[in-house]
């Protein structure tokens, strides 16, 4: 399905780079919410956001203040002349967002991983023309990602964006969710008129992480960053390690360098043309190696042996990291990398064993 997309058309808003949206994880006292957007607005900001309605992974957690605070975010469209954008996750929500004039709506991860909210929440928007924003599921699923963008398109809304808030991981390490910035990339190849926005804060999880996320987002040509900021950030009542004031996002935001896909590439043209000679050498070695895994598989099968060696592939594995970290590469990138290669060779060996 393609999608019938139109720009996201905000008013009083320049289309230019970055779409900058801001504003505190929650909504959390009508104080709060105004101190903070005046603060974002005195600083150039334009769309302001806030949760009211807070998915928490476990129970008993601050999980928004929910309609009441819809009243604040139309106090803060009247007073500072801010668009203003919140989450829905149910029509309920939508029902009570449109009522209360809010301007942008956005769909979050754990909710866009659901095909069945996805739907109730396209359903309730059939004849609206509002923005809508999908982030990505928490699992690194692009399918699952369009199929959400898909379903809302074909409510008949044309005004959409996506956001990038990276994904879930047991394994935490510098990140809370991780970029796999490959994933939005293809969805951009996938769908290039789509506007992609970056959410650092969820991204990193640190508030320390928000500037070089807002920067590789940027060197990504990203459209826009949609940021947590709160006017008291050590207080807030949820995700307080990632907001950050809206003095600091307006110091990360005029440091951003914003760089241009339209500079002339006519120098980059012999560059261009080594990537594509090593290549092709790449192919062709891999063929070479796939030559050799069946017959390595012949070898196996005439001599009735398994075809996955444990101990072979993990001392594939440790050795070609700890190469690919002499040579200035991530030992990680280097593990996927020869674990396509192992899963293919694996493929080529199985059809000789097979054949009759």
């Amino acid at each position: 399905m393609e999608l019938e997309l139109e720009k996201l058309q905000l008013p009083g808003i320049e289309d230019r780079r970055p779409l900058v949206i801001a504003g505190p994880c929650s909504a959390e006292t009508e104080e709060q919410v105004m101190e903070t957007a005046k603060m974002l607005a005195d600083r150039g900001i334009k769309i302001f956001r806030a949760g009211i309605w807070k998915p928490r992974t476990k129970p008993g957690g601050f999980e928004g203040i929910g309609v009441e605070g819809l009243a604040w975010l139309k106090a803060v469209k009247k007073e500072t002349g801010m668009l203003v954008a919140t989450e829905v996750a149910t029509a309920k929500h939508v029902y009570e967002a449109l009522k209360a004039g809010i301007d942008i709506l956005w769909i979050g991860a754990r909710t866009t991983a659901n095909p069945f909210a996805v739907q109730e929440i396209a359903d309730a928007l059939k004849g609206v023309d509002v923005p809508v924003l999908v982030k990505n599921p928490v699992n690194p699923d692009l399918e699952l990602w369009i199929g959400a963008l898909e379903r809302i398109n074909g409510a008949g809304l044309k005004r959409l964006g996506a956001i990038h808030r990276g994904f879930s991981s047991y394994d935490k390490k510098l990140y809370r969710n991780l970029p796999q910035w490959h994933i939005p990339i293809e969805l951009r190849r996938r769908i290039p008129a789509l506007p992609i926005l970056c959410d650092p804060s969820h991204i990193g999880g640190k508030r320390e992480l928000v500037a070089p996320l807002c920067q590789q987002a940027m060197d990504l040509s990203f459209d826009g960053l949609i940021v947590e900021s709160h006017c008291n950030p050590d207080c807030a009542w949820s995700d307080a390690k990632q907001q950050v004031t809206p003095d600091v996002l307006d110091y990360i935001l005029n440091l951003l360098v914003i760089r241009t896909e339209k500079q002339t590439t006519e120098n980059l043209a012999e560059l261009r043309k080594q990537i594509d000679e090593c290549d092709n050498n790449l192919i062709e070695e891999l063929a070479k190696r796939m030559r050799i895994a069946r017959e390595i598989g012949t070898y196996k099968k005439e001599h009735d042996m398994t075809i996955l060696q444990t101990g072979r592939y993990n001392e594939i594995l440790d050795k070609r990291g700890s190469q690919g970290a002499l040579c200035g590469m991530d030992p990680e990138f280097i593990k996927k990398v020869f674990e396509a290669i192992h899963e293919e060779s694996v493929r080529q060996q199985m059809e000789i064993i097979n054949k009759n």
